[in-house]
This record gives structure tokens, sequence and C-alpha cells, in this order.
């Protein structure tokens, strides 16, 4: 079945304090958040099978000029059935109430995490 996505999608640190407006908070990094206590990290899910190959993400290292290419690679990654399966599960997510992405990455616009956002918003096809 397919969802789209009528209720907001964001990206937070999270680090950050949840606020009201985040609704379901999911984790999407494949590797806890450094100094984060479980019980302190205030999500619903944590959702490993949707993150960037441990290869792609140390490949990437969050560098600017290598986004254009880290997104290319992410989404061919994210044609595999796992990770189809939670790209999904995030859209049915977003398709019920507000979603809020969640990543330790420093500078959230050049995240998985903002990427993620888009294919969550965008309808999938095939």
């Amino acid at each position: 079945m397919t969802h789209r996505s009528t209720h907001p999608v964001t990206v937070r640190r999270i680090y950050d304090s949840p606020t009201p407006e985040d609704g379901r908070r999911v984790l999407v990094d494949r590797v806890w958040p450094r100094g984060l206590r479980k019980e302190d990290a205030h999500l619903d899910e944590w959702l490993r099978d949707v993150a960037p190959s441990t290869e792609l993400r140390q490949w990437y290292g969050h560098d600017p000029s290598r986004r254009a290419e880290f997104r290319a690679r992410y989404l061919t990654e994210l044609r595999a059935p796992d990770r189809a399966r939670a790209l999904d599960h995030l859209r049915e997510l977003a398709a019920s109430g507000p979603l809020t992405l969640l990543t330790a990455t420093r500078d959230v616009e050049y995240s998985q995490a903002a990427v993620l956002v888009e294919c969550v918003k965008k309808k999938r096809h095939g």
C-alpha cells in the first residue's frame, strides 16, 4: 500500500529536547548516539534498517562536497528490500500523524535524515 504524508515530517537532533509538535519520534541512525542514555532519548522507535550502510556513512563523513554523491548512493541503498520495508514503515507513520526523524548528526541538513524526509514525503513508485 502506498502512503502519502499530509502531516509534517521534520528532522531534529536526538540531543534536542522533545516538543509537543514532534509527534512520533524515530531515530534513523545505525549506531546509538554517543553520550545519550536510552531512557533519556524520548523516542518511539529506533529504525536502524533505514540508515545508510556503515561503508557509505564512513565514506561520506558529512562532507558537504560529497552530499550529492552521498544522496545518490543512499537512494540506491534504500531500494534494498530491508531498507525499502523500513522506508515504507516511515511513510505509514507519517500518514498517521506528525513524524520527527532523529539523528545525532550535528548538521541535520547534511544527514541521511534530510534525504529520508524527501523520500517519506514522496509517493513510492514501482
